[in-house]
């Protein structure tokens, strides 16, 4: 592949529900541009997006996979990325390299909740997009509901460049607003001029007016000519069009049949007529010698400087940084500095990666996308640039994981394997994390949903031959005494020579405090208990409380109180009272109304609106207590609720049923209150068992 400046570089996301063809559109655009001689399909696992065997095995795509096409002079970087939201992460990194979007909507499936997730990043990034609707030839498509949900949703910046030309109720062709004609599909895959019927003129018609009066907003000459009632050129059009679509005031949709190539020859075209190169986009970062601001901007003058937005750790093909030059060009025998670990290193080569196969290529000018393999200690976020320039851009903002479950090494001796593995994972996955949970001796691992889980646990099987098992995860309980108890205890033990002596007295109430596990105070007098075994008194208790006497759960805000005892000149010793202390506190805990306590957390759940009255239902019969509702901006509403902890399992699967994937939810921990009976008496019992 060619070497392209700047202004010949875009950079195109594709997004959109899952399911709704992005994979599928980005093997037609390669087919039509030459890079492969022929499609492949999911269905079949041999698209070049779809590379990984978790992508065959489920047939949807799960990582980004960046694929660079050459058409008219023009390099596009397709970036697709997956629309399930269990992947929304990989989106997000698709986000940060990309110039402009091309969001696709089934014509069969209609505007879905990845559709308007995608619509909210394009707004929060502020990228242009253009609105490709897929599976036209399907016979129920429709073209007509789509731009009118999308304009119910999104106003009057909708605005269809083209319009389906169907006869009998076969999709056929189109018409180009902007122009004015019809086409009609060849065999081929190219399109011969066709008469525009007239049941479609006056939508036509409809169209273009709201497009020429876009135009005319663009500048006070042209709003003058258009209340004279004077006609603007087609040239016109499109020039005042394309300042139009880069300030996101006009998004234009277009339509095809990415199976049968249809529409993606004009896609392409409008990808490059439209959407804006890197160089019309802004982009700085701080340089850490001067702590200026560095304004790359994508400028080709500029000291050369690069952010890593992507990383791929693949057993087979080892490791690739994807990166996004910002500034200056970028040499295959450059040595690089990474500003993040403070080192340099020489680059051996420079390449443009297409799914899975690396293309070398000599240089990369400013805001190109590339790949270098082997920089052993960058990750994703990293900036590189020169060591007398160095320069560090902003990281990527990432969702937030909050679905988690335990899991277990099926293999006895594999713990150390697995989390070396699960390591290499979060280099490339940014929205997953695994911690090791030593209050409840369990391990954790987190990610944006169950599905998301589940293909991180076959990947480590896969990939990496580790097995793990997952289960629901233990919650963080805790015990408490809400009375009073006055108890003694005796440890004595003799079994020949020297034996064992420790006898205390203890009272035990609430501290108050359920921050810390315990309080302990001695108002021992007359040296009933000497000082000396004060200390292994308080070492009992500490220990004791690591383990409740009720469910086997921590122990918290207790009150321990040394009032009095006895000792053997001979016999006591540290051990013995801190044995004594160890069945006092359990006898005294049990005697003091011992409570379970569970954790509570603060929920906030984003949800359109007409869902609200099913989520605080369900929030409910979760016995959480809705605190509060506000607006949340188009059209949303945000619940803030307490709920359970132990209530949460679950939640996010439950909320994407109910909302069909348009909620979203995040929790804090606000605090500890006493659980139910009901629920103390299943921990009970599960200790006993």
């Amino acid at each position: 592949m060619k070497v392209y400046t700047t202004d010949n570089i875009r950079n195109v996301v594709l997004l959109g529900h899952g399911g709704s063809g992005k994979t599928t559109l980005t093997e037609a655009m390669a087919y039509l541009t030459g890079a492969i001689t022929r499609m492949g399909k999911v269905t079949d696992g041999n698209t070049i997006s779809d590379y990984r065997k978790e992508e065959q095995n489920r047939k949807f795509s799960i990582g980004l996979s960046v694929v660079p096409l050459e058409w008219n002079n023009t390099k596009i970087n397709i970036l697709d990325a997956p629309g399930y939201l269990d992947f929304v992460g990989e989106a997000e990194a698709a986000i940060a390299a990309a110039d402009g979007a091309v969001i696709c909507v089934s014509g069969k499936a209609g505007v879905e909740a990845g559709t308007r997730k995608a619509w909210e990043m394009c707004e929060k990034y502020h990228l242009p997009r253009i609105v490709y609707v897929t599976d036209m030839d399907i016979d129920n498509a429709s073209f007509r509901q789509v731009v009118a949900d999308l304009k119910e949703l999104y106003g009057k910046c909708i605005a269809p460049f083209h319009l389906p030309i169907r006869q009998n109720e076969k999709f056929i062709g189109y018409i180009n607003v902007i122009s004015r004609t019809g086409n009609k599909w060849l065999p081929d895959g190219t399109v011969e001029p066709f008469a525009i019927p007239d049941y479609s003129l006056d939508n036509m018609n409809l169209c273009r007016d709201a497009l020429v009066e876009a135009v005319a907003e663009t500048s006070e000459e042209f709003m003058e000519r258009f209340f004279e009632g004077e006609e603007f050129s087609e040239a016109e059009i499109r020039a005042a069009l394309k300042l139009n679509v880069a300030d996101g005031s006009i998004v234009p949709v277009t339509m095809g049949s990415a199976i049968l190539v249809q529409g993606v020859y004009t896609l392409l075209d409008d990808i490059v007529k439209y959407l804006p190169s890197p160089d019309k986009r802004t982009c700085a970062g701080i340089n850490m010698r001067t702590h200026e601001l560095f304004e790359a901007n994508y400028d080709f003058y500029k000291s050369k400087s690069a952010f890593i937005f992507k990383t791929i750790v693949d057993p087979f093909i080892g490791k690739y940084s994807f990166i996004k030059v910002c500034s200056g060009v970028l040499k295959s025998d450059d040595t690089v500095y990474n500003v993040d670990k403070d080192q340099e290193e020489r680059l051996s080569r420079l390449y443009v990666m297409r799914g899975n196969k690396p293309i070398e290529v000599p240089e990369l000018h400013a805001g190109d996308i590339g790949a270098i393999g082997k920089l052993f200690k960058a990750r994703t976020g990293d900036t590189i640039s020169t060591r007398t320039n160095p320069i560090e851009y902003a990281k990527t903002e990432y969702s937030v994981p909050y679905t988690y479950m335990r899991y277990r090494a099926v293999k006895k001796g594999d713990e150390d394997r697995i989390s070396q593995a699960l390591q290499k994972l979060t280099h490339e996955d940014q929205t997953m994390r695994y911690r090791n949970d030593v209050e409840n001796h369990q391990l954790l691992l987190y990610g944006m949903g169950d599905q998301h889980i589940e293909v991180l646990a076959s990947r480590l099987l896969q990939e990496y031959r580790v097995e793990i098992t997952l289960e629901r995860p233990k919650v963080a309980y805790k015990e408490t005494i809400l009375g009073n108890s006055d108890v003694e205890s005796k440890y004595k033990k003799q079994s020949g020579g020297h034996g064992q002596y420790g006898h205390v007295k203890m009272t035990f109430e609430p501290s108050g405090d359920l921050s810390v596990p315990y309080v302990f105070e001695e108002t021992v007098v007359g040296g009933a208990v000497p000082r000396n075994y004060f200390p292994a008194v308080e070492k009992g208790l500490e220990e004791a409380v690591q383990k409740g006497p009720m469910a086997g759960y921590p122990v918290v805000g207790v009150k321990a109180v040394l009032y009095d005892g006895s000792y053997h000149t001979v016999d006591s010793s540290e051990l013995a009272f801190k044995m004594a202390t160890l069945q006092a506190f359990k006898d005294g805990f049990m005697k003091a109304k011992p409570v379970l306590l569970e954790p509570v957390m603060t929920l906030v759940v984003t949800v359109p609106e007409m869902y609200t009255g099913d989520i605080m239902s369900g929030l409910t019969g979760r016995r959480g207590r809705v605190l509060g509702m506000e607006p949340a901006g188009t059209g949303k509403q945000q619940i803030t609720a307490e709920v359970p902890e132990s209530e949460l399992y679950g939640y996010c699967t439950a909320l994407r049923s109910v909302t069909g994937g348009a909620g979203e939810f995040s929790y804090t921990f606000a605090r500890y209150e006493q659980a139910p009976a009901k629920i103390q008496e299943q921990e009970i019992a599960k200790k006993k068992e």
